[in-house]
């Protein structure tokens, strides 16, 4: 595949989201936010959104000159509006919130409503890391997984991420769906024309398939099981009843270009380790259970993969299917130009 500079991505994928109708500022921050999940290997997070959201964008699921905006706030909580626009914004105000609420009182809850899709909450979170604080972050979905022994989808695949700052190494960062992974993954599969395995999905007659394109009409099926539905439905509780956002089955796919605003949740729950048993005892009880599960050579640090993909992707350019940067290009209005890296 052709690779790609992350500097010269983010100006084309900035550029076609711009030219679809999103203000600077919100194409920026969204391009942004899509590179650098590209440069962590989330190529189903990364700028393999673009097309999704420029078609949102032209026919109205997202305001693109929407400015988010804090609509309540009370001790350590905050309600963040989107204001129907990109997430990124709206998410990247809210970790600011958060992060200043919890120095102030040691934990802080910020809900964002009317909000869309919000990418990889790993990225929303790693403010709240470098700031030597732990981080929850939550989002519901448009429905794609059924209740337990439910025949309809209700809720979405709800991911959930975390973040554990260290005293001097990179953080711990766990970032997971609920669904067996995450629907990105079936999209990027269709895209490609490739298999997924048959434990991924069911299709709209319930049945196990191994069709992509069959499994994006059909349903996800749960991590776990009906462990996996129950955490699903905290999440939906913690994103939207708290904030007052829509409902996974009231929210359209984000794989169609039609379809209401989403008007989805998301939340973040912030902790100062000073304000608990303390900062320097949390970090040394952090290094002691990774030290213990280090012990077994084959462990390995949640999210510390991240770093060497990111070193060399900055430093050896990002690996872009070859019809996908035509098509970013043609979006952008740059047809006919090549921005690969030599």
């Amino acid at each position: 595949m052709p690779k790609i500079q992350s500097a010269e991505l983010l100006a084309l994928g900035q550029r076609a989201l711009e030219r679809a109708g999103a203000s600077p500022a919100a194409a920026e921050a969204t391009a942004r936010a899509l590179v650098a999940m590209d440069e962590e290997g989330l190529d189903s997070h990364g700028v393999s959104r673009i097309p999704q959201y420029a078609s949102h964008l032209q026919t109205g699921r997202i305001d693109g000159h929407a400015v988010p905006k804090v609509a309540t706030a009370r001790g350590g909580a905050v309600l963040v509006d989107a204001a129907d626009g990109f997430a990124y914004p709206a998410c990247a105000l809210g970790m600011s919130q958060a992060i200043e609420k919890a120095r102030e009182f040691g934990v802080s809850w910020v809900s964002i409503t009317n909000s869309h899709h919000c990418g990889a909450l790993s990225y929303h979170l790693h403010p709240a890391g470098a700031a030597h604080l732990v981080a929850l972050a939550f989002t519901n979905s448009p429905a794609a997984m059924p209740a337990w022994q439910g025949r309809r989808p209700i809720f979405g695949t709800n991911p959930i991420g975390a973040i554990f700052p260290r005293r001097a190494e990179a953080p711990i960062v766990i970032d997971m769906s609920l669904s067996v992974v995450a629907r990105g993954k079936i999209l990027v599969a269709a895209r490609e024309g490739k298999p997924i395995p048959p434990d991924w999905a069911v299709d709209r007659d319930g049945q196990p398939t191994t069709d992509p394109k069959q499994a994006l009409e059909g349903m996800m099926l749960p991590v776990g099981g009906m462990k996996g539905t129950m955490l699903a439905l905290v999440v939906e509780l913690l994103c939207a009843a708290l904030s007052g956002a829509r409902l996974g089955f009231e929210a359209d796919t984000f794989f169609g270009t039609a379809g209401n605003r989403p008007r989805i949740g998301q939340a973040f729950l912030v902790v100062d380790p000073a304000a608990l048993g303390g900062r320097e005892i949390y970090f040394d009880r952090v290094e002691a259970l990774l030290e213990m599960m280090l012990y077994d050579p084959e462990v390995r640090i949640p999210g510390a993969r991240r770093l060497g993909l990111v070193e060399a992707a900055q430093r050896d350019g990002i690996e872009i299917a070859a019809p996908l940067l035509s098509q970013l290009a043609t979006l952008a209005g740059d047809a006919g130009q090549s921005p690969v890296a030599p």
